[in-house]
C-alpha cells in the first residue's frame, strides 16, 4: 500500500512545486491565447483577421505542409527500414548501428543544414578537393523545398525508429514460430503478422515526424530564407523584425496556427492508434530474430552506405570546410589551415561569449530541473492516477509545442517590466533560462518518475514505521535508488539545451547569444568557415555526452536512454 498522507513537512513544498508548474506550463500558454483571441473579430482592425487574410500566411502554411509531409515520408522510409533490420535480424554490432542512426537527431538542426550546404554546390570544399564541384554559378540543390524536406526527414527519422523499435522488441516469439511451422516465408510473416501488429507504432512515429518537422526552425531558416521560401516558423521570425502596434498580436495569431496544427496532429495520431490497435494475449521474453545467413554482410553494407550518406559524408564535408581559408577552395597541403579554430578560440569574443552563455544556461537548467524534478516526481507518484496524468500532460505542453511558439509566449509574458519590482527580463539570459525550464521540465521528469515507479513501496513503509519524515525518506531511500535516472535526466537536458536554437532564436539579444544562434548568424553573415569550425566542436560535444549517457544506460530502467535497449 502506497502511503498517501503528507505531513506539514511536504505541504509547503507541494504548494511551491505546483505553483512552479502553473508558472512554467500554464501561464505562457494562457498569455499566448489571450493575445491571440482577446481582440478576436473579423473586422479590418483585428490582428487575427489580418493574419488569416494575409497571402503570406497561407503561402507559408502551404510550404509547411509540403515540406513536413515530404519529410514525413522520408522519415518513415528511413526510420522503419532501420527499425525492422536492426530489431528483427541478427546483424552484428547492433548498439553501434542504433547510436549512429540516433546521432542526426541529437545534432542541432542548424549544424545539419550547414554540413549539407558545404557538401553540395560550386563552393563545396569537399567536391573541390576531389575535382567534382559543379561549374561556378551553379545553384546549390539544398536551397530548395526538397532540400529542406530531405534534412527534416533525416532529423525526424530517429523518431519513427524509436516508436517502431519499441513495438518490435516486444512482439511475441510464439506467433512467429507458429507461422514458421506452417512454412510461411519471411516475407509473408512480415506482411501478415509484423506489419499489422506494428501499424499503430508506425502511425505514431509518422505523426511525431510530421509535428517535429512542422515546428523545426533551424533547417528552414538556413535553407529557405536565402531563397525567400518561408514556412510558418520562419515567417514568425521575419515578422518579429517588423514594427507597429499589432505586430505581437499578429505573431501570436501565427503561433496559435502552428500550435493548433500540432495539437491536431497529436489528436489524429491518438485516433489512428486506437483504430489500428491490436491486443496481444501474452508473449515470451525472447525477442524475434531472423537469421540473414549469407545476406547479413550485404545488408550491413547497405546500412553502412545509408549512414555514410546521411551522417558521415556531410560531417566530413563540415570538417574539411573548417580547415580551408575560404569556401570554394580544395583541401590540400597548401590550403590546410587552422585559422578558423585559432580565431574561434583566441580572437572571437563572440564565440567565447556564446559558449559560456550556452554552457551556463544548459548547466543551470539541468541542475535546477534535477533539484525540482526529484521532489516533484516523489509527490506526483503519491497522487491518484487520473490527477497525476492531468498534471503530467500539463507539464508536457511546453515541450510538445514548437519552440518558436514557446518563445513568442515568453516574449508576450515578459515584454513589459515585472510588476512591483519594475525589472525587465526581455533581452536577458534570464528569459532564455526560464524558457528552458518550461520546455525541458518533462525531459528531466520522465526518467525520474520511470525509476520511482519501479521502487518497492515496502521500503518507504518500513522507514515510516521507524519514524522517518517524508523528506528523510526522499533523500535517504528514494534518491540513492533512483540516482542513475536522476543524473540521466539532467544529462538529457544538458545534451538538448546546450545547442538549442528554436527557442533562443527569438529571445537572444546582443551579448546574450547562444552557440545555436551564433552558428546561424555567422552563416547568415557569410562567415561559413568559422561557423563550420564551431559546428565541428559542437558535434564532438554532442557525441561525447551521448557516449557518457550510454555508459550510464546499464544502470537505468529500460527506455530512459533512447538509443539503448
Amino acid at each position: 500500500m502506497i502511503i498517501r498522507a503528507m505531513d506539514s513537512q511536504l505541504r509547503w513544498l507541494s504548494f511551491l512545486l505546483f505553483l512552479l508548474i502553473a508558472l512554467l506550463s500554464l501561464l505562457p500558454s494562457l498569455r499566448l491565447l489571450t493575445e491571440a483571441f482577446v481582440n478576436m473579430s473579423f473586422t479590418t482592425s483585428s490582428p487575427l483577421s489580418e493574419v488569416l487574410r494575409s497571402e503570406r500566411t497561407w503561402r507559408a502554411l502551404q510550404h509547411s505542409f509540403y515540406t513536413s509531409g515530404l519529410a514525413t515520408l522520408i522519415a518513415v522510409a528511413l526510420g522503419s527500414g532501420f527499425a525492422f533490420v536492426v530489431s528483427l535480424t541478427n546483424i552484428r554490432r547492433r548498439a553501434l548501428w542504433v547510436f549512429c542512426f540516433m546521432l542526426p537527431m541529437m545534432i542541432p538542426p542548424q549544424v545539419t543544414a550547414l554540413s549539407w550546404l558545404q557538401l553540395f554546390g560550386p563552393a563545396s570544399p569537399l567536391l573541390n578537393t576531389f575535382g567534382l564541384a559543379p561549374a561556378l554559378g551553379s545553384s546549390n540543390p539544398m536551397y530548395s523545398p526538397e532540400g529542406i524536406a530531405l534534412l527534416l526527414g533525416i532529423q525526424s527519422a530517429p523518431l519513427v525508429f524509436l516508436a517502431l523499435r519499441t513495438q518490435l522488441i516486444n512482439l511475441p516469439q510464439d506467433m512467429i514460430e507458429a507461422a514458421r511451422m506452417a512454412r510461411a516465408s519471411h516475407l509473408r510473416i512480415w506482411i501478415d503478422i509484423i506489419v499489422p501488429l506494428c501499424r499503430s507504432a508506425m502511425v505514431a512515429g509518422a505523426a511525431l515526424a510530421f509535428v517535429s518537422s512542422l515546428g523545426n526552425f533551424g533547417i528552414p531558416a538556413m535553407l529557405g530564407i536565402p531563397i525567400n521560401y518561408l514556412v510558418l516558423p520562419t515567417l514568425i521570425y521575419q515578422q518579429m523584425a517588423g514594427f507597429g502596434d499589432d505586430v505581437l498580436s499578429e505573431i501570436a495569431g501565427l503561433s496559435m496556427i502552428i500550435a493548433l496544427l500540432v495539437l491536431a496532429g497529436m489528436l489524429l495520431q491518438q485516433w489512428l492508434q486506437q483504430r489500428s490497435q491490436y491486443a496481444l494475449i501474452g508473449h515470451t521474453t525472447q525477442s524475434i530474430s531472423f537469421n540473414l545467413k549469407k545476406a547479413r554482410a550485404p545488408v550491413e553494407i547497405v546500412l553502412g552506405g545509408i549512414l555514410c550518406f546521411i551522417l558521415v559524408i556531410p560531417l566530413l564535408s563540415l570538417i574539411i570546410s573548417s580547415f580551408v581559408p575560404a569556401l570554394g577552395m580544395p583541401l590540400n597541403g597548401e590550403t590546410f589551415t587552422l585559422n578558423a579554430y585559432i580565431e574561434m578560440l583566441s580572437k572571437q569574443g563572440s564565440t567565447a561569449r556564446a559558449f559560456s552563455n550556452s554552457v551556463f544556461l544548459a548547466l543551470a537548467a539541468s541542475l535546477t530541473l534535477m533539484l525540482v524534478c526529484l521532489p516533484l516526481g516523489y509527490l506526483l507518484m503519491r497522487l491518484p492516477m487520473r490527477l497525476r496524468s492531468v498534471i503530467a500532460s500539463l507539464i508536457e505542453v511546453p515541450y510538445a509545442i514548437p519552440g518558436i511558439v514557446l518563445a513568442i509566449a515568453f516574449i508576450l509574458l515578459f515584454a513589459r517590466p515585472l510588476p512591483f519590482i519594475e525589472v525587465s527580463l526581455y533581452g536577458t539570459l534570464t528569459i532564455i533560462f526560464l524558457a528552458y525550464l518550461s520546455c525541458f521540465l518533462s525531459v528531466c521528469l520522465k526518467p525520474i518518475m520511470s525509476a520511482m515507479s519501479q521502487l518497492d513501496a515496502s521500503l518507504e513503509e518500513a522507514a515510516q514505521l521507524a519514524g522517518a519524515k517524508p523528506l528523510q525518506r526522499l533523500f535517504h531511500i528514494v534518491l540513492p535508488l533512483t540516482a542513475p535516472a536522476f543524473f540521466a535526466g539532467g544529462l538529457l537536458v544538458l545534451l538538448i539545451s546546450i545547442n538549442e536554437l528554436t527557442v533562443s532564436a527569438l529571445l537572444w539579444s546582443a551579448g546574450n547569444e547562444t552557440l545555436g544562434v551564433l552558428i546561424f548568424n555567422l552563416d547568415e553573415g557569410g562567415d561559413s568557415v568559422l561557423a563550420s569550425a564551431i559546428s565541428v566542436l559542437i558535434v564532438l560535444l554532442v557525441a561525447s555526452l551521448m557516449a557518457l549517457l550510454s555508459l550510464l544506460a546499464p544502470r537505468l530502467p529500460k527506455g530512459i536512454i533512447p538509443w539503448h535497449d
